[in-house]
């Protein structure tokens, strides 16, 4: 059910993970959308290895109006396949649930600045511009990796708006970490860093640190993006896109179980316009 003044229950999911940290952090920063947003109804699931389960979520909701935020930072098989997978299951168990499924949270503006503040939390600044404080930094941008190409050309892009930088990945796709350091030592750079494009620490983001360090000893290991405030306001603000989305999408005399197909389609468009809007 919807909370007192009608807004939709907020179901932020996450993959899960069998790393604590990962659940730990994911749970800080869920505590902290509830402090932004005190009043809503924000709920934590996870699709897999951590409790509760989303299904589990949303036959607790059982009824009204719900936004499921996926808690990724790229739109890739979970979020393509395994989060609209579940959420159809779900509607069609539960007839009086409304549910839209909002875009996934990067790549976002604020998400990039929370990363260069984690890399400035290490010593390396680096301003608005893109532009590092020392001219022979050589920036990795570490991700977990994807077999779909597009999911790690975003990790590219982000790379791309620093001057000596490269994309790296943890699995599923080239380069790695090894390779990308390589890369940034041919390019010029005489010192590097890694900033992780991951939300919390795990096993991938473990390979990767290891990886850098046998690489370079001296590498410049920035923490991942975490129970950052800029995190939670771009969940928020996904959330609310699909607040205002969910009404028009869903087609007039369409029943509940085929309305949250429709609305997913126009707030990945919503959602991909109102961050281009922002840059």
């Amino acid at each position: 059910m919807s909370d007192e003044d009608g807004a939709p229950v907020l179901v932020v999911v996450a993959h899960g993970s069998r790393d604590a940290r990962s659940a730990a952090t994911i749970s800080a920063l869920v505590d902290v959308t509830r402090a932004t947003a005190p009043g809503l109804d924000v709920r934590l699931a996870f699709l897999d290895l951590n409790v509760p389960r989303l299904p589990e979520v949303l036959a607790a909701v059982g009824s009204g109006p719900t936004v499921v935020v996926p808690l990724l930072l790229g739109s890739a098989y979970h979020a393509r396949v395994d989060i609209p997978a579940a959420v159809d299951a779900a509607v069609g168990r539960l007839p009086h649930l409304q549910v839209s499924v909002a875009d996934v949270l990067g790549p976002d503006p604020e998400l990039i600045g929370a990363a260069r503040r984690r890399l400035a939390e290490q010593g390396c600044v680096v301003d608005d511009s893109g532009q590092p404080g020392d001219p022979g930094l050589g920036i990795v941008v570490a991700a977990a990796g994807s077999a779909r190409a597009g999911a790690n050309d975003v990790v590219h892009r982000i790379a791309a708006g620093w001057p000596l930088a490269g994309a790296a990945f943890a699995t599923a796709a080239d380069p790695d970490i090894t390779a990308a350091i390589a890369d940034l030592r041919r390019r010029g750079a005489r010192r590097i860093a890694v900033v992780p494009w991951f939300l919390a620490p795990g096993r991938l983001l473990d390979r990767v640190r290891d990886g850098a360090r046998a690489a370079d000893p001296d590498v410049v290991l920035a923490e991942p993006l975490g129970a950052e405030p800029a995190v939670a306001h771009v969940l928020l603000d996904r959330y609310a896109t699909a607040r205002q989305c969910a009404t028009p999408a869903a087609r007039p005399g369409s029943t509940p179980a085929t309305q949250p197909r429709s609305t997913r389609a126009g707030l990945r468009h919503a959602s991909a316009a109102a961050v281009a809007s922002r840059r």
